[in-house]
């Protein structure tokens, strides 16, 4: 059976995490101030929210769908800090072994927990209520983008080519329709519109104004 959306991101990188051994946990990645250890507690995190969301019905209509989510978001720098400072707080009491298991075990029950649920239900989280097919879309992306940042010292291969086209299509509607992008490849679409990458000159006309990062 092909695995469904969730477990194509999510499977990829847990078999990253569960191939590092505790030096590999101390090597920084793309997010600030963060090494492997402190990511993978952020995406453990991650996965037991998801596990916590699809089996919370919203009880109401969705007010938010996959696109939505993310504006919402924007970019705000004291929480940005403050969310790096517990999260770096929270991974230091763990052994890597016990960290990287626990990651890898609640990511494939959230899958697993996915593969079961109707896209069609409306479930919550984060204040949000949202079909589980749009709250997918966005545990893709942030898990896509995360398999980005976690290799960016790593000898390890990055995301699936299907999690970031998903990353693109989310990108690109926050971008609007005045940005030109269609002549770009999904993966810097997705590294400078979540600023990731500084854009090229090109790239800056080609943005025709949009705000970037859309959401960090």
């Amino acid at each position: 059976m092909t695995p469904g959306p969730l477990a194509s991101a999510y499977g990829p990188l847990a078999d990253v995490v569960a191939g590092l051994g505790d030096a590999d946990a101390w090597t920084p990645t793309g997010c600030l101030g963060w090494v492997v250890r402190d990511l993978v507690t952020h995406l453990r995190a991650d996965t037991v929210r998801a596990l916590v969301a699809v089996h919370t019905p919203a009880g109401r209509a969705a007010d938010c769908d996959a696109v939505r989510y993310w504006a919402d978001w924007g970019s705000d720098a004291d929480a940005d800090e403050e969310t790096r400072r517990w999260t770096r707080a929270e991974s230091l009491p763990w052994s890597w072994t016990g960290l990287r298991d626990r990651y890898v075990e609640s990511a494939a029950a959230a899958a697993r927990a996915f593969e079961a649920a109707d896209p069609a239900a409306v479930v919550a989280t984060q204040g949000h209520a949202l079909t589980v097919a749009d709250l997918t879309s966005t545990l893709v992306v942030e898990a896509t983008l995360h398999h980005v940042d976690l290799v960016t010292s790593l000898d390890a291969p990055g995301p699936p080519p299907e999690g970031m086209t998903e990353v693109r299509r989310v990108v690109e509607a926050l971008l609007g329709p005045a940005a030109s992008v269609s002549g770009w490849t999904d993966e810097r679409v997705a590294l400078v519109g979540t600023g990731r990458a500084v854009p090229t000159s090109d790239e800056v006309a080609d943005l025709a104004g949009a705000r970037v990062p859309v959401f960090t």
